[in-house]
């Protein structure tokens, strides 16, 4: 069978699906992150924080599937 994985990286979280090729939802994960605020007004993220969510999102994924099979 045929899987599509996809990663969204947003403000406030990274989330991860896995469906079939059929549109059926097999698994997914959300790794949450804050916004940090140094001054009003202001917003900064940092990308290694993205690239961290982004790797723990996708293995926590496809392990769901693992565990569930």
């Amino acid at each position: 069978m045929n899987y599509l994985l996809g990663t969204d990286i947003g403000t406030s979280g990274t989330k991860t699906i896995l469906m079939d090729t059929d549109g059926n939802l097999i698994a997914q994960d959300l790794q949450e992150y804050d916004v940090l605020t140094p001054k009003p007004l202001w917003a900064e993220q940092w990308p290694d924080v993205w690239l961290e969510a982004t790797k723990a999102s996708i293995k926590n994924t496809v392990q769901k599937v693992r565990n569930s099979t």
